[in-house]
């Protein structure tokens, strides 16, 4: 009896280990893809020198990129949906580091560009069962917690790819920099062989049910396409993906134009603003960390107060923009709260379709990418007729929108849950009823 409980008390700790062991992964995993997407960002320049082409032809190398990516994020997550998810995360990884290799070799424009062009197809794919594992490994109340980990690869991709790849390339080559970046997805793709469970597809609902029932490592059954498309029919849904579009557009708009602003207005040297841009990219990483477990407890408040809180610190920048220390300040407050805008839109779409998880994470990537660049149209139009400093306009013109659209969501959210509670009261004045007249 001592015996056996001492050996269920070794093996606790292992358990609990596992899943932070998985999400760290899958943190590294999603830097690995942000990495390989961002990193280019930095070398542009010096892709043009060595593929004798100019500038903007080079700049397509991140353009395509993205341009696959926002057309792949609604699509190719529902169609993997059915799949074991290890083996899609692994192929996944697999084409991003045949493709750096690729490009790494290469002398030709237009292989380059193909080499960027197909890992793209595969990008929201792997980040969206990225967070869906992360909030299934853990216990509800820490879903939200798990994710937020996971945005910290998002944010580290951002943060450390464009630097590291720049003094790497000034330093050698560009080949080295996606030699590199294949390294890296290499490494990840090892590790998810050798560290990560084979996990099964999103059960059904009657697969749920019945998985007590069903022996160990048998995978569930997956929902059709069909029924996952019916999410589309609910407006809570269309509520949350709207918040997550101008939330996301009001701070990515901005933040397009963030380094002309510190220049121009706050009149900044480079060298001072590429340091604000590194500091609100780290206080993203804060931000990410440290609103997980406040949006699962309170995640009303956080749709409601979040707009609010970024439209004071907006209008903080707008007002003493000029100062530095102000404007400094301003800056790094502002990636903070920036930083949980993505944690939060993930958890309204997932709220709003837990049984597609898959096609909910890849509506958000869609509405994401759709947010930055609407945002970032709408604040060019605002720079084009008024100035550098009248961009963040177009911000509290987004921040407004996504606060009405919030409202509604948390009005409709709450409706739900009163009539809900309604019904299970009814329901057991009922039965008692039953019971007393028997």
């Amino acid at each position: 009896m001592t015996t056996a409980t001492t050996s269920s008390t070794k093996q606790q700790p292992q358990q609990q280990a596992r899943p932070r062991v998985l999400v760290l992964l899958l943190t590294l995993g999603v830097f690995g893809i942000i990495n390989t997407e961002m990193g280019v960002v930095g070398i542009i320049p010096q892709i043009a020198t060595e593929f004798g082409v100019t500038v903007p032809q080079a700049g397509w190398t991140v353009s395509i990129f993205a341009l696959m990516v926002a057309l792949a994020a609604p699509v190719m997550p529902l169609l993997c949906s059915r799949f074991n998810r290890k083996r899609v995360m692994l192929f996944a990884l697999g084409l991003f580091t045949v493709c750096s290799f690729t490009a790494m070799l290469t002398d030709s424009f237009a292989v380059l560009l193909a080499s960027r062009a197909l890992p793209a197809l595969l990008h929201p794919v792997y980040v969206s069962i990225a967070f869906t594992m992360a909030a299934q490994s853990v216990a509800p109340e820490r879903s939200s917690e798990a994710v937020s980990l996971v945005f910290v690869g998002v944010s580290a991709g951002m943060v450390l790819g464009v630097p590291v790849s720049s003094f790497v390339v000034s330093h050698s080559a560009v080949s080295v920099a996606f030699g590199l970046f294949a390294l890296v997805t290499a490494l990840v793709m090892a590790l998810t062989v050798f560290v990560m469970p084979a996990k099964p597809v999103m059960p059904t609902q009657s697969s749920s049910a019945s998985s007590s029932d069903s022996s160990a490592g048998t995978e569930a059954k997956a929902k059709s396409y069909k029924e996952q498309l019916q999410v589309l029919r609910r407006g809570q849904l269309w509520l949350a993906l709207t918040t997550l579009i101008f939330l996301n557009g009001a701070v990515f708009g901005f933040f397009s134009f963030l380094s002309d602003f510190l220049l121009s207005v706050s009149q900044l040297s480079f060298d001072v603003v590429s340091a604000l841009l590194l500091a609100y990219s780290i206080a993203n990483i804060v931000g990410n960390l440290g609103v997980g477990k406040l949006i699962y407890r309170h995640q009303g408040k956080c749709i409601v107060l979040l707009p609010v809180i970024l439209a004071v610190l907006y209008a903080v920048l707008y007002a003493l923009g000029a100062s530095t220390i102000a404007a400094a300040t301003a800056v790094v407050v502002i990636g903070v709260f920036a930083g949980s805008v993505g944690v939060l839109g993930q958890s309204m779409l997932l709220k709003s379709a837990s049984d597609a998880p898959e096609f909910a994470n890849g509506l958000f990537l869609s509405g994401a990418n759709a947010g930055t660049m609407m945002g970032t149209f709408l604040c060019g139009l605002f720079i084009t007729s008024m100035g550098t400093r009248a961009s963040i306009g177009g911000t509290m013109i987004f921040l407004l929108l996504s606060l009405l659209l919030g409202a509604a969501f948390v009005y409709r959210d709450r409706k739900a849950k009163m009539q809900a509670n309604t019904e299970v009261s009814d329901t057991g004045a009922g039965q008692e009823s039953v019971i007393s007249a028997a």
